[in-house]
């Protein structure tokens, strides 16, 4: 049991003061994330599976390896709401099992296909609907015990999805070198089955109306409207939300899918390096979320949004105008941006959801707002191997990431306003107005 009483009737989480232990949430879910992200380091698993596929004549492209990539983070998005909404009805124990169970399964039968369209079912499939159903559990739990906090805490939670690379990348490296890329899925299926699921066994939500002690927001927090998924859509806070999260998740996702490929191909680097750039550009993925969330919580949703797309608008001009053979501090600066520009996003879009249309409805409410980064991950991919494939070069894809930020930053800064302020703000003036002429 995580929540128990001490032996003089406190209520505790993990041995400690409610106050203190729910922290332990957060960590529980980072490690989480940590597992469920490696996804992050597909472009590390792309080349030897081309290698592998790649016979009698038949070259592998370059949209085929992008594809188990895309149906994961399809199937991701698709079962986000499902989970949400099973999670009112279910514990997010119970799901989580599931999910973790699943996303094991996915991995590990991956290490027995016989063919790249093989990995379209065991990996996009299966394992995205594990990660689907996993993912959210662990954000709801921490976004219910940090109220007053929601911000940093979602933020550091997600930060391991980001980061994931960072460990993952190196280790899936060292494992295909040894082990070769099949037996590598079934070793990192093994270790996250093992993991996600005993870390699942921890997951609770807080009692009905818990508040943190002496928090000064807690009167205004109980006196918001909460909506429902229905009355969020027709919100226009909630359309400019979900437009800019698509348009986010778009530039990070198609960086993230070809950045060891741009290493390569663009900047001439050797595969070692490529991938070890890799899990540097993790740091910021992982480093973006806990900063803009806390930016979200001090700025306004808005003012976030806006400042992550300008970084995605200065990466893609930066590549446009001086990426080149040689041209390595370019390569590295943008691709940091960019994947810096994906994980704000991983804290921006829950943090203005939990904000924006309270907490109540937040596991439903997200997980359909987490519809855009599945629009995303398609229409990344869809770029990025076209412009592979069609154009000859990668470069030709951020033309597209440049032009759609540019108008997102637009987007976040007349539409993502918290419903009501606009009237409210119309209200005002209409008084004010009344007082004058009185």
């Amino acid at each position: 049991m995580t929540k128990n009483t001490n032996s003089s009737g406190e209520n505790v989480l993990f041995g400690l003061p409610v106050m203190t232990g729910r922290w332990g949430f957060v960590l529980i879910g980072m490690i989480m994330n940590i597992c469920m992200g490696t996804v992050y380091a597909w472009s590390v698993f792309r080349k030897p599976i081309t290698q592998l596929f790649s016979r009698d004549g038949i070259q592998v492209t370059a949209m085929q390896t992008l594809w188990p990539f895309m149906l994961f983070l399809g199937l991701f998005t698709i079962f986000m709401p499902i989970s949400g909404r099973l999670v009112q009805r279910y514990s997010p124990r119970a799901l989580s099992i599931l999910g973790s169970v699943l996303v094991g399964a996915g991995w590990i039968l991956s290490s027995y296909v016989a063919s790249i369209d093989h990995l379209y079912v065991t990996y996009g499939i299966i394992a995205g609907i594990g990660v689907g159903m996993v993912y959210g559990l662990p954000i709801a739990v921490v976004a219910r015990w940090f109220p007053d906090r929601k911000g940093l805490a979602v933020g550091i939670t997600v930060l391991g999805f980001g980061v994931s690379a960072l460990v993952t990348a190196p280790v899936a490296q060292a494992l295909i070198q040894s082990q070769g890329v099949l037996q590598t899925f079934q070793t990192l299926g093994i270790a996250f089955t093992v993991i996600l699921v005993a870390l699942s066994m921890t997951l609770k939500l807080p009692p009905a109306g818990w508040q943190p002690a002496n928090w000064k927001g807690a009167a205004a927090a109980a006196s918001e409207r909460n909506y429902t998924p229905k009355e969020m859509a027709k919100t226009t806070a909630g359309i400019g939300l979900w437009l800019c999260f698509i348009i986010g998740s778009v530039a990070g996702l198609m960086a993230i899918g070809i950045a060891s490929n741009v290493g390569q191909e663009i900047i001439k680097l050797d595969t070692k390096t490529a991938t070890a750039l890799v899990s540097l550009f993790a740091v910021f993925n992982g480093g973006g979320r806990p900063i803009f969330g806390w930016l979200t919580d001090k700025l306004n949703p808005a003012k976030a949004a806006a400042l992550s797309l300008a970084l995605v608008v200065l990466a893609s001009a930066a590549m446009l105008m001086f990426a080149g053979e040689g041209t390595v501090a370019v390569y590295v600066v943008s691709f940091c941006a960019f994947w810096m520009g994906l994980g704000s996003w991983l804290a921006i879009a829950p943090t203005s959801t939990l904000t924006f249309f309270g907490p109540k409805n937040y596991a439903p409410n997200y997980g359909w707002m987490f519809s855009a980064y599945g629009v995303g991950a398609i229409v990344a991919g869809l770029v990025a191997g076209n412009a592979k494939d069609v154009f000859g070069s990668y470069m030709y894809a951020f033309w597209v990431s440049g032009g759609l930020a540019a108008v997102g930053i637009v987007l976040a800064l007349t539409m993502m306003k918290k419903p009501g302020e606009d009237r409210a703000a119309g209200n005002k003036s209409v008084a004010d107005a009344y007082r004058k002429a009185a």
